[in-house]
């Protein structure tokens, strides 16, 4: 077990460390090509703080672990819109925007809703026992990732205009090797990982589900933490918010769309309470943004997403 634990440990190391270099590579590669901080926010960046959660995601459903596949993007999701935000917002109030408040956010709540109704939980409202995300569920979340990347590209244009982009430091030959070198370490670290997680929740005793949704999903939002804190730090408080809300909209039209077009996920696992927290939580940002006072998270605010998210945790244990 010693050995599971460290080898976890380990390759979770390498995911950040691999998902640290390609998020510098592409970011420096967008800069060169003068695309928009926006554009590079919502995408770019948040693809690569969402690429640990990618690999894990194909890797488990390749293995036959779907329930760690989906209980990752779910955990990941809820992990991102409670904890991170709300720890964000602890350092350094988040201030949304009107625009992020009538764009980003509403599309961070259809994601949640769209994977609920391809899941066919809300319909059931119960366990999901012999029920799949099939292929054609999967096809249908990629056409959504397809509207929304159509859709940030052409508010885009409109809100990057007078701006002047700064040239970026980075000679081509290093971003490709930073963008080589970050794959290398996420499929190598993703597949340690998957291994060692699997052995940890089968040793006490917890469901792939819980698994997924906590530990799995906890640790590869690190990169995501990560940024969010960074920035809070730095007072741009709303690069936080545009990586959690870019992360959680890739998160589930990516990463699921791609592993069940790939591999149908079983949802044996999972009832409908994971959706509905999943989606609340993505309601609360919204709310909390839109009456909370001033569209901000105060820290009051969020301390009490963090408390949410303990609650949630510490129901999946004691229900597991």
């Amino acid at each position: 077990m010693i050995l599971t634990i460290l080898f976890f440990i380990g390759a979770l190391a390498i995911i950040l460390w691999g998902a640290n270099l390609l998020t510098d590579g592409a970011s420096a590669l967008a800069r060169r090509f003068k695309i928009s901080e926006l554009v590079i926010g919502l995408t770019i960046v948040a693809l690569g703080t969402s690429l640990p959660e990618l690999v894990i995601s194909l890797s488990s459903a390749l293995k036959g672990s779907s329930g760690i596949s989906l209980g990752n993007v779910i955990g990941s999701n809820i992990f991102n819109g409670l904890l991170i935000l709300g720890t964000t917002a602890l350092i350094f109030p988040i201030t949304f925007s009107v625009k992020m408040l009538s764009r980003e956010i509403p599309f961070n709540l259809l994601s949640a809703i769209a994977l609920t109704l391809v899941s066919g939980s809300m319909i059931y409202g119960a366990s999901c026992e012999g029920e799949y995300i099939t292929r054609n569920g999967g096809l249908l979340l990629l056409c959504f990732l397809a509207i929304f990347i159509r859709y940030t590209f052409s508010i885009a244009k409109d809100d990057s205009a007078g701006e002047e982009e700064a040239g970026d430091t980075m000679n081509m030959g290093k971003i490709i090797l930073f963008i080589i070198g970050g794959l290398v370490c996420l499929i190598l670290g993703g597949n340690i990982f998957v291994d060692a997680a699997t052995k940890i929740a089968t040793a006490i005793g917890l469901s792939e589900a819980v698994i997924g949704i906590t530990i799995v999903s906890a640790g590869s939002s690190l990169p995501e933490l990560a940024v969010s804190v960074n920035a809070a730090r730095k007072k741009s408080p709303g690069i936080a918010l545009g990586n959690v809300l870019g992360s959680n909209i890739m998160n589930i039209f990516l990463i699921l769309g791609c592993t069940a077009t790939i591999c149908p996920i079983e949802l044996s696992q999972f009832n409908f309470t994971d959706y509905y927290v999943l989606i609340a939580s993505a309601l609360l940002i919204y709310l909390v943004g839109k009456f909370g006072g001033k569209a901000t998270i105060t820290r009051i605010e969020g301390a009490v997403l963090i408390c949410c998210y303990i609650a949630y945790t510490v129901y999946l244990i004691l229900n597991n």
